[in-house]
């Protein structure tokens, strides 16, 4: 379902179940292809989204609990799938307008889509197999989790009722919603209801939580406020590993590999949505799979034995995966979620020796020993929130910010030491290649720990230094580190670019021959071009400056070049 082209093209399909013999999946839960069409879709929208075999399949498959999660009634989760090559969909639009202002954490998704089902399977003694089963799935490259899911939510059951005359009369709203715009609040009706939500913008001040969205502007009907497009009930979804968050948070920030078995799809994919939402405001640079099966395209080639287990966080429910990632370092097992008041039963932390086949109890099996101490005070006053019985919000909130400060401790001595490589802005001339950025020297960078480390804003003791040597050998330091250094080469640039329009530019072109201002008008040219795309970070006056030295620059040559360069 197209959400719009600039939302990034979510697409809405429908999945039942057929009458294929599954082999040895039986029951309700039963491998679902789609009705007389083997593994095809039934229903596309919009009609012009194109979708490789491969990726047919795999949606197919993802968007169906296999036998042993036997979900009845209504189930929502997501899942991750890697884009297929070759030509894509239209609405495959330029991402950077978006991805300039949005947080690293919310950019569309380059190379995968996100998958979000809703998932229905009742009795039904008029099908075969005594079970309806039926999923819509939205596909987006966004990671809008909250919003997705509360939109399925209205959908779903109406279209299961009402079927695709349903879908086509909210296709049709839907593909009137506006742009994503950050740190914009959008209005979104579909099916006589407004969904209100704010898009989150990389200025917004770095909280717990989000800035609240604005005031209902007498909309009718009244709309119905999401606080966020994507943060989940941390609190819920961490609740039987609240003792080995810093381990798990850990284990997340050196991008280590980790299997999440958990006993339905939406236990599975809101525990590893969870972790790689641990080191926010960091981007998570390694590969997640909220849900993930046998028959997925890429099972080989992420748990083979021929090589090292890959950086991926994996979310299973079919036990076979026990006994197939035996040699993965790090299996999370969690049981049965439970509502009662209580907070639940802690999973242990146990040898990965301990792993059995199909029996293994829950568990956080790993020989991972953490370098910080654990902060005994946060599990203190979530205890204290569960007996005074604290709103979820308010806990989630709370686990958030400890996680957030936790981060930002991290982060905070690389992002200064990072700084310290940049030229001074004195030693930037407007005639001259401006001077590199210095190179990222780890030794140095560990010394300066001793008088500018974590221990200024983090209480936590242990060994820092051990945690940031390991850092360095991960996919999230290579991924900062070229995120950082990306920005401030263009900051570089766009110094570079103000100083010379801040020059005479009449002056300096007395002594020069043509050949020199003919390859200042070019280099003009191209750094005006790349700034009006977005890719420099300039005012708009120095861009209207520069456009006015490069007319003041071709006015000044003969009229033969200026014709090569202003051609008719």
């Amino acid at each position: 379902m197209r959400i719009s082209k600039e939302l990034g093209g979510p697409i809405r399909r429908q999945y039942m179940g057929s009458q294929r013999d599954a082999g040895s999946r039986r029951g309700p839960g039963e491998m679902a292809t789609v009705v007389g069409h083997g593994t095809s879709a039934d229903l596309v929208y919009p009609s012009d989204f194109q979708l490789t075999d491969k990726e047919k399949s795999s949606i197919c498959y993802l968007s169906f609990p296999d036998s042993h999660s036997g979900c009845l009634g209504d189930t929502q989760f997501s899942f991750r799938m890697r884009q297929c090559g070759g030509q894509r969909s239209p609405w495959h639009a330029d991402d950077r307008p978006y991805n300039g202002g949005a947080p690293v954490a919310l950019q569309r998704e380059p190379a995968h889509y996100l998958g979000y089902v809703y998932f229905r399977q009742v009795k039904d003694s008029s099908v075969r197999r005594g079970y309806f089963q039926k999923s819509l799935v939205l596909v987006s490259r966004l990671p809008f989790v909250r919003l997705f899911q509360s939109l399925l939510s209205l959908i779903a059951p109406e279209y299961f009722d009402k079927l695709a005359p349903c879908l086509e009369a909210v296709c049709n709203e839907i593909d009137q919603w506006p742009a994503p715009v950050p740190g914009q609040t959008l209005n979104l009706p579909v099916m006589g209801v407004v969904i209100q939500v704010r898009i989150p913008s990389r200025v917004d001040k770095l909280e717990s939580k989000p800035p609240k969205p604005c005031d209902q502007e007498n909309l009718l009907p009244a709309p119905v406020v999401l606080s966020s497009v994507h943060e989940l009930d941390l609190f819920r979804c961490f609740q039987p590993v609240l003792t080995h968050v810093q381990t798990l948070w850990e284990l997340m920030l050196l991008g280590e590999p980790l299997v999440v078995l958990a006993p339905s799809p939406d236990v599975s994919s809101e525990m590893v949505l969870a972790l790689t939402s641990c080191l926010q405001p960091l981007k998570f640079c390694c590969d997640f799979r909220p849900y993930f099966t046998i028959h997925d395209s890429e099972f080989k080639e992420l748990t083979t034995r021929t090589q090292a287990p890959p950086n991926v966080v994996l979310g299973v429910t079919n036990p076979f995966f026990i006994k197939t990632l035996q040699h993965w370092p790090h299996v999370l097992r969690i049981g049965e979620p439970k509502m009662s008041g209580d907070l639940p039963k802690q999973v242990k932390l146990k040898k990965p020796s301990r792993l059995k086949t199909l029996d293994t109890k829950p568990g956080l099996y790993t020989s991972y020993t953490a370098h910080l101490h654990r902060d005994k005070s946060l599990l203190k006053r979530l205890l204290k929130g569960v007996q005074k019985k604290r709103p979820w919000d308010v806990q989630s909130a709370l686990l958030r910010q400890h996680l957030l400060e936790l981060t930002q401790s991290f982060i905070i001595p690389l992002e200064h030491y990072m700084a310290s490589l940049m030229p001074l802005q004195k030693s930037i001339t407007p005639w001259k290649t401006p001077p590199q950025i210095r190179p990222f020297r780890q030794e140095d960078f560990l010394r300066s720990l001793e008088h500018a480390g974590p221990q200024l804003t983090c209480i936590l003791k242990g060994d820092w230094l051990g945690l940031y040597r390991r850092f360095f050998k991960s996919p999230h330091f290579d991924g900062w580190y070229r995120q950082r250094h990306k920005e401030m080469a263009q900051r570089l640039e766009a110094l570079h670019l103000e100083a010379i329009c801040e020059a005479n530019i009449e002056t300096w072109m007395q002594d020069k021959s043509e050949v020199e201002v003919v390859d200042l008008v070019l280099k003009l040219r191209e750094k005006l071009v790349r700034a009006q795309s977005h890719q420099l970070p300039v005012k708009e006056a120095t861009l209207q400056r520069a456009q006015l030295y490069i007319e003041t620059v071709i006015g000044s040559l003969p009229k033969d070049l200026q014709a090569v360069l202003c051609p008719p």
